[in-house]
């Protein structure tokens, strides 16, 4: 008897620790910087993370976008319903603080300090610059209001239960590069704060680990497709990648959604190329220099 006692003393105290340390904890007021916001910045961004693909409301086609949500992410955990991110003060992100949103993307923690689930790419957002996260912010704030209601998730048991999240933050969301970059070439640093942050490419061409986080140890090495039959490319410089294509090859199909043998984009890939076409050039060609100088993985 004495021993069950201290077994379950034991299990009890572990799981109070486990509580404490993976309680959803956002940042201070103060950890956000004096910023002058740029709007322009900030819909650069929304193209770049494509946030018009998932957000946009069901059925909705304007412009500018009208992002009420409502996409059913099917999944082997169950159905994801994509929330209202417009300026609406009831069902969208109206009321959000500054400091909330910069919550929600950089940790994954909601204005009511709960974990988001991470069909949310936040461990890819974590990556990116306060100022641009309010830039972000800022420019969302501009698009017109959605009166359409958030519909809850359809979760099988137990990923139902949020409190496992923090235990997953702990092993999966890290915002440390990715991929070492020259420190004298910006091309390649902004190639990768775009692919590795707002454009969150490795959600969908990373395969992931046993607990479902990304396998850095094989970046953008290609996956089974998260909307069902196929695979999503490997998208490295491998001879099963992009090895034939050169860095101007890939400029032009973030461009043209046309590819070196004149095939054309498919898929899902269709509106986050679509996405892509409305940055600068000179985003494109970083993300083109990044992808051709990731290490090669079959």
């Amino acid at each position: 008897m004495k021993r069950l006692v201290i077994i379950f003393a034991g299990i009890a105290l572990l799981l109070l620790v486990t509580f404490l340390v993976t309680r959803p904890t956002g940042l201070s007021p103060g950890a956000l910087p004096a910023h002058t916001v740029d709007i322009a910045n900030g819909e650069r961004l929304f193209h770049a993370g494509g946030c018009v693909s998932c957000h946009a409301s069901t059925g909705a086609d304007s412009n500018p976008p009208l992002l009420g949500g409502g996409l059913g992410l099917d999944t082997p955990f169950g159905v994801f319903r994509v929330p209202n991110i417009s300026p609406d003060r009831v069902h969208g992100i109206g009321n959000w603080t500054m400091l909330d949103f910069v919550n929600a993307m950089h940790l994954g923690i909601s204005p009511d300090e709960r974990h988001f689930y991470p069909a949310f790419p936040y461990t890819s957002y974590t990556h990116m610059r306060f100022e641009d996260l309010m830039d972000l912010k800022s420019y969302l704030d501009t698009l017109p209001s959605s009166p359409d209601a958030n519909q809850p998730h359809e979760l099988k048991f137990p990923w139902n239960i949020r409190a496992g999240i923090g235990v997953w933050k702990l092993l999966n969301l890290d915002p440390a590069p990715v991929v070492p970059v020259p420190a004298d070439n910006p091309a390649l640093a902004r190639g990768r704060y775009l692919v590795e942050g707002p454009g969150h490419c490795g959600e969908c061409h990373t395969p992931r680990n046993w607990s479902g986080g990304l396998d850095r140890s094989r970046w953008l090495a290609g996956a089974p497709n998260p909307e069902g039959e196929g695979t999503v490319p490997n998208i490295t410089p491998d001879k099963a990648g992009l090895e034939s294509w050169s860095q101007k090859d890939i400029e032009y199909y973030l461009e043209s959604g046309l590819t070196p043998d004149f095939d054309t984009v498919g898929g899902s890939m269709v509106e986050v190329q679509e996405n892509m076409a409305l940055l600068p050039a000179e985003d494109r060609a970083a993300i083109a220099a990044y992808l051709k100088a990731v290490p090669a993985r079959h």
